[in-house]
């Protein structure tokens, strides 16, 4: 159970690696930013697929560390 939970430790890390940044600028947050930071953005293809993918990764993640705690 320990080498499924490093393999998908190191996993989750790399997809959040992947994922493109939400703003396009790096010092929107802590220069005060704009109105727009958190404004709905489309999802297509690769992205998609990683968005989805990560979150699958994730709860797979978490239902194995909850496994392990019992």
């Amino acid at each position: 159970m320990q080498v499924i939970l490093i393999i998908t430790s190191i996993l989750l890390i790399a997809l959040v690696l992947l994922q493109a940044g939400k703003t396009t600028e790096g010092n929107v947050i802590t220069g005060g930013g704009s109105s727009d930071l958190f404004k709905n953005r489309k999802e297509r293809g690769g992205e998609l697929f990683i968005t989805r993918f990560t979150f699958l990764v994730g709860a797979i993640y978490f239902i194995i560390c909850l496994v392990q705690g019992f």
